[in-house]
């Protein structure tokens, strides 16, 4: 008996918990992105997520 192959459906763009939206950011902090994304073989994309999720977390609105 044959067996079938079961393909799920991939979710649509957005749906996997994220969304893309541009930003304006000075070269300098671009630059720091790569040199840090070099030293820890990390994407910019990854980074900026890690540095986000922190200071969302550490900071203090007054």
């Amino acid at each position: 008996m044959k067996q079938k192959l079961i393909i799920n459906k991939k979710p649509l763009k957005g749906e996997d918990g994220y969304k893309t939206f541009s930003i304006r950011i000075k070269d300098e902090t671009v630059k720091n992105l790569d040199d840090l994304s070099i030293r820890t073989n990390r994407s910019r994309n990854e980074l900026i997520n890690i540095l986000l999720d922190y200071a969302i977390k550490n900071c203090e609105v007054e």
